[in-house]
């Protein structure tokens, strides 16, 4: 049908096709389809358009609206798939700072937003998907919160009037007037806020990714295996928690690879093609004996086989090697995981980049690196690009593929001019590196010590350009890292008591 306006209304089917047969996002057409308007009962409009948010991912902007009744929404759906990992994010909110409370925020349906300081907390079902800015966030429940008072009143006043003293702090802290933390956490991983100085780090904004847990999983719609009476049980007896369960032996079939964390860096190093990992790492030493294991496929839960083999990097460690093939949908996921045990130090690589040999030399960067370039001012959080057995060569690739796609927030029609060039000159900067016109520095920062990059020397000590450091991690790190609350005393007991059985000590 026609609308007044003479654009073309097509049905949701040809809608959702064109958007999936799209490859550029930037050519994807406004899509107009007439839908029910739950207001007044007569139709309106709904416009949706796929689009991508720089630093984030795809997603589908709608917008609805009535000619009849003026009714008017809008809604944000994410387009891609959930991610490995949620994601939570901590904005620190300076009183009278109103650029902060204008970045730009997307919510998705399964994030949780908290306000500390108001004890205050926005389920996932109070506000949908949501493209908006911290203020808006803020007066958006301000608004749903008083538009009940008035029922609120007459059923009981006592709760209606602490609403109205409570609306009132919020609405200052919406406009500014005091200082607080805004907290969105989504376990889906879909969910974003706006760094302004991004590719460096944001001293009033940090990023945490964590493994869900099993009911998260199962809340997503995850494939998830139920623990079984006998294991709930059994953890009862011992004094297990339902949470601390969620975190045992076989865990790691139902969580993907590289999360930040102890128990994450146990887990996985990098995730890349079989192929890229037998060129990368059997230059070092080909693998004597390759064992098998039962494991099952992230992809459609069928049973498959594991392979995996150790070997070990010279001036590195012990790494395992794993790979899976399922034979049922074909799905081929390797990881590289780290052996041995949890180093007591963080270490710091320092790179310095002279020639063409530099750019070949191999880097096995891990999640918990952070990865800085002092020549650019660049530098990406740990968990940033996530885990990848690469080139030096192939990192600042990676880098600059990630700004391949960026448009919207930082190179949109309503950015300023002085704003655009910034990043063009930057990505400019950025591929002068390869071209080596000048020295420059690439720096693994790692607490883990899970990240490496090779000599061109037979000693490592020859290698004059290379400079590794090793640390004490700080209170703070330890605490990402789940270690300061580590408890290794029931191993200990009962590994001396397996050496020592006579005295059992």
């Amino acid at each position: 049908m026609e609308t007044d306006n003479d654009a073309v209304v097509k049905d949701l089917r040809f809608a959702a096709d064109s958007v999936s047969s799209c490859d550029e996002f930037s050519a994807t057409p406004l899509h107009e389809i007439e839908s029910l308007c739950m207001s007044c009962g007569e139709n309106g409009i709904t416009r949706l358009l796929l689009t991508r948010i720089p630093h984030f991912r795809e997603v589908v902007l709608m917008a609805f609206e009535c000619p009849h009744c003026n009714e008017r929404n809008s809604e944000i759906q994410f387009a891609g798939e959930l991610q490995p990992r949620g994601c939570r994010y901590q904005l620190k909110v300076p009183s009278g700072d109103a650029e902060v409370l204008n970045r730009q925020v997307v919510k998705s349906d399964s994030a949780t937003i908290r306000i500390r300081e108001l004890d205050f907390e926005i389920p996932p079902d109070a506000q949908r998907g949501k493209l908006s800015t911290v203020e808006g966030i803020l007066l958006r429940a301000a608004d749903e919160l008083q538009a009940l008072q008035d029922e609120r009143k007459k059923v009981d006043p006592g709760t209606a009037e602490a609403i109205d003293q409570f609306l009132v702090k919020l609405r200052s802290f919406a406009a500014g007037n005091f200082s607080f933390t805004f907290i969105l956490d989504d376990p889906s991983g879909n969910s974003f806020v706006e760094n302004p100085s991004a590719l460096s780090l944001d001293p009033l904004l940090s990023i945490q990714f964590y493994e869900r847990t099993r009911e998260q999983q199962a809340s997503l719609g995850f494939l998830v295996d139920q623990p079984s009476a006998e294991e709930i049980n059994g953890n009862v007896n011992r004094g297990i928690s339902a949470e601390e369960n969620n975190l045992g032996a076989n865990t790691m079939q139902r969580v993907p690879h590289g999360s930040v964390g102890a128990v994450a860096g146990r887990r996985g190093i990098a995730q890349v093609n079989p192929d890229q990992v037998a060129a990368a790492l059997c230059r070092y030493s080909a693998p004597e004996e390759v064992d098998t294991l039962p494991s099952s496929c992230g992809a459609c839960a069928a049973a498959c086989v594991t392979h995996f083999y150790a070997t070990k990097i010279p001036y590195f460690q012990e790494v395992i090697v794993m790979a899976t093939t399922c034979d049922m949908c074909g799905y081929r996921s390797s990881e590289l995981k780290p052996g041995g045990e949890i180093p007591k130090k963080g270490r710091k690589i320092t790179l310095s980049v002279h020639n063409v040999e530099d750019l070949s030399r191999d880097v096995i960067k891990s999640d918990t690196a952070s990865v800085i370039v002092p020549e650019l001012d660049l530098e990406l959080a740990s968990g940033t690009l996530g885990g990848m057995v690469t080139t030096v060569e192939g990192l600042i690739t990676k880098i600059n593929g990630s700004l391949e796609r960026i448009h919207g927030f930082q190179l949109g029609d309503s950015v300023d001019e002085w704003k655009k060039k910034k990043w063009q000159d930057f990505k400019s900067r950025l591929m002068k590196l390869l071209e080596l016109e000048e020295s420059w520095t690439l720096i693994l920062d790692d607490a883990m010590a899970s990240s490496f990059i090779s000599p061109i020397t037979d000693a490592i000590e020859d290698d004059k350009q290379l400079i590794a450091e090793e640390y004490e991690r700080s209170w703070e790190q330890n605490e990402a890292l789940g270690l300061n609350d580590m408890d290794t005393s029931s191993a200990d007991i009962a590994y001396d008591t397996a050496t020592h059985p006579a005295t059992g000590q």
